[in-house]
């Protein structure tokens, strides 16, 4: 067996109702509460010790990561709380790494920066999603995006991981169908891709078959009546397991595409990675050669994961890729720029440039 190592966030509390125990838990850090949120505070100013807002509206660009850090500073926070989903929990993880850094973002992000090593530890960070989507709550990485290069890029270490990631079913009781659909594909794509991965190992193997099967008994309840309390609780605990697989093996090509549509469009990451789905497990199951793990997902989805694929996601209503504008003249580029992805490197077969191409036109 290859080596392997297995790094989740420091404490993790997941059950209905334990966002009441919050204001406890932030208390435990101090008494300066940054919290970055949606659009939307929902009175958590009233229940945190004084608080500072940060509004994150979308997916953060580097200067919403900025001004968060200026804030932060100025705040002199002792703790940073995200509440949101996987954007707003991305940007909260930021915050906190950047507001005790001797360098700005741009020494430390990747691809776009310089990719350095952060040289000193983040403000203690509370992961609070309301979406079950990414597993933000559970990731060493946050994903910011640069209008400038039109490219999502990641600021990554071990010690972005939360101090405590805090998971309540209940607050995606209000979520959008349309939302519940897309984040939810997202964690479902995440423990798919992180299984069959290059880099799976036997810990995140056995966190993937837990989400994939809840995904399957839960996402379309939670999709068809989003008040369903164990739908949620399934598709929050996919979400959290297909965060902490990810952070520990990898993903593949739907989030190697998934990252250059997300910098050159203004498409929701979910959406996109929801409408890849199929096409990409489609090209994959064609071209590996070890089917033992393909054959297990067809015995959990049917026995066709392909067509289960493209089923659950007709029935979701999930977009297709031209809903976000993107033209036949796009796929060129798009395909290009996925091939050099870091997600496209633990993809379980080496797609060929023509077979990028044809998986896009099939997404489109």
């Amino acid at each position: 067996m290859n080596r392997f190592e297995f790094a989740t966030a420091q404490r993790i509390i997941f059950g209905r109702g334990t966002v009441r125990e919050l204001p406890a838990l932030a208390a435990e850090f101090g008494q300066r509460v940054l919290l970055v949120t949606g659009s939307r505070p929902q009175q958590w100013e009233t229940r945190l010790p004084q608080v500072g807002i940060k509004s994150i509206c979308g997916e953060p660009p580097v200067e919403d990561i900025q001004s968060g850090v200026e804030l932060a500073k100025q705040y002199n926070a002792d703790v940073i709380v995200a509440i949101g989903g996987g954007s707003v929990v991305d940007a909260g993880k930021a915050i906190a790494a950047m507001s005790t850094q001797p360098g700005d973002l741009m020494r430390y992000i990747e691809v776009i920066g310089e990719g350095k090593a952060l040289e000193a530890l983040p403000l203690p960070f509370i992961a609070v999603p309301t979406t079950a989507g990414t597993g933000a709550e559970a990731t060493r990485n946050a994903v910011i995006a640069s209008e400038k290069h039109r490219v999502k890029a990641s600021l990554r270490h071990l010690s972005m991981l939360p101090r405590i990631a805090l998971i309540d079913p209940e607050l995606a009781i209000d979520v959008p169908a349309d939302v519940t659909a897309a984040s939810g594909m997202d964690a479902l794509t995440q423990c798919l891709e992180a299984f069959v991965c290059s880099r799976a190992q036997p810990m995140t193997d056995a966190l993937c078959l837990d989400g994939i099967q809840r995904a399957v008994r839960s996402l379309e309840r939670a999709f068809q009546n989003g008040h369903d309390l164990d739908a949620r609780e399934d598709m929050a605990l996919c979400a959290l397991n297909s965060g902490i697989a990810l952070a520990n093996a990898g993903l593949g090509a739907v989030h190697g595409f998934a990252a250059p549509i997300g910098g050159m469009f203004h498409a929701p990451h979910g959406a996109v990675c929801a409408a890849l789905l199929a096409p990409v497990w489609e090209a994959n199951a064609r071209r590996v050669q070890n089917r033992t793990k393909f054959d297990q997902i067809n015995s959990i989805l049917g026995s066709d994961a392909i067509s289960w694929l493209h089923g659950i996601t007709e029935c979701l209503q999930i977009p297709k890729l031209s809903a976000w504008g993107i033209q036949t003249a796009d796929l060129d580029e798009i395909a290009r720029k996925a091939a050099a992805a870091s997600s496209m490197k633990a993809n379980p077969v080496s797609l060929t440039h023509e077979e990028l191409v044809e998986i896009l036109r099939m997404a489109r």
